[in-house]
Order: structure tokens, then C-alpha cells, then sequence
């Protein structure tokens, strides 16, 4: 008899342990995305080039993230978006993490480019 309850309660038991992990693997990638768009919104409204603000958030941010960069006469905002992929079985789509932030530009910073970039991996 315990054996049959044992064999109900146990794949329940993964799938919550599974949701869980993906839970924490989201508010891991969450954190990690708010910071990497807060330090490229500071660099960008110091004035660092689009290209340095791109290298500084793809080493702050998971493979496969998408950043994106812009920035005009007064203000410098940064966004980024990653999925998160479901637990090995879960048939889910991936759930989409996105972050960012804008800062004033610091007197003399003028109008830049904006820019698209997908992360790649990293080895």
C-alpha cells in the first residue's frame, strides 16, 4: 500500500522540484539582466561608445540575451530580453525575462546611435 502512494506522490514531487528550479534559474537571469541594463545605461550616459556599452552588458548577461542600446540628446536607456527555457519534460514555452534602465546623460553627452544585438554564446 505505501508503495503505491510512494509511486503517485513521487512524479509530483519532481514536477513541483522542477518548477521551483525554474522559478530560481528566473529570478537568477532576472537579477543578472536588471544589472547588466543598469551598468550599460551608466556607461552609456557617461558617454562610452555604443559598441563598449554592448561589450559591457553582453559580460553581465546570459547567452542568448538580445540588448539593445539607445540613446538621445538627454537620456540613455538600455533593454534587455532572454528566455528562459521550461524544465527538460515540461512542455512550456520559454518564459521571457526582460530588464531595463535609462539614465540622464551627463552634461555634454550628445546624441548617439542606437543599436540591436543578440548575445551569443560564450565559451
Amino acid at each position: 500500500m505505501v508503495t503505491a502512494e510512494i509511486a503517485v506522490a513521487l512524479p509530483a514531487l519532481v514536477l513541483v522540484t522542477a518548477l521551483a528550479l525554474w522559478g530560481v534559474t528566473a529570478a537568477s537571469v532576472q537579477l543578472a539582466c536588471t544589472d547588466g541594463a543598469r551598468s550599460g545605461a551608466r556607461a552609456a550616459a557617461r558617454g562610452e561608445s555604443v559598441a563598449a556599452v554592448r561589450a559591457l552588458v553582453t559580460r553581465a548577461v546570459p547567452a542568448g540575451a538580445s540588448v539593445r542600446v539607445h540613446r538621445d540628446a538627454q537620456s540613455s536607456r538600455v533593454e534587455i530580453a532572454v528566455p528562459v527555457k521550461a524544465p527538460g519534460g515540461a512542455r512550456l514555452p520559454p518564459l521571457v525575462i526582460r530588464a531595463d534602465a535609462t539614465a540622464i546623460n551627463e552634461p555634454g553627452v550628445g546624441e548617439g546611435a542606437s543599436e540591436d544585438a543578440r548575445v551569443r554564446g560564450r565559451g
